[in-house]
């Protein structure tokens, strides 16, 4: 089964960026390693990192249509830093695997401890909506 891994991080413009460089680098060692590690065993789909929230935008249509957008929201506590999409046999791996990318190291080597939402991909509607 699909499962979907949100990593979760601080809020946008603290932590990461501001990081001594040997820890930026330790910490993109893990994240490549972690993901070298995951397509090797054949359980990842897809993994990205996405921008920091300056850069979001909501979309949604106006009444012809047409695209309205709103944002920039850095406002927020927390953001989606990025995700994998993994394929393993019993929940229990993917929770595995999340707490392995919990763990990522932060400033001095120490785990961040990231909250890692995982969740159930669906392949289609539930049949009870069919």
């Amino acid at each position: 089964m699909k499962y979907i891994l949100m990593m979760n991080t601080m809020k946008a413009g603290e932590g990461v960026p501001a990081w001594p460089k040997k820890d930026l680098q330790a910490h993109v060692a893990f994240m490549r390693r972690f993901s070298k590690d995951l397509r090797d065993s054949g359980e990842l789909v897809s993994a990205e990192g996405l921008s920091f929230p300056d850069q979001a935008r909501v979309a949604r249509a106006g009444k012809d249509g047409t695209p309205i957008t709103d944002g920039v929201f850095p406002e927020g506590n927390e953001f989606l830093a990025g995700y994998w999409i993994v394929d393993v046999a019993i929940p229990e791996r993917a929770y595995a695997i999340a707490a392995r990318a919990s763990a990522a190291p932060g400033p001095g080597g120490e785990p961040l401890n990231m909250l890692i939402e995982v969740r159930p991909v669906l392949s289609g509607p539930p049949p009870e909506m069919l």
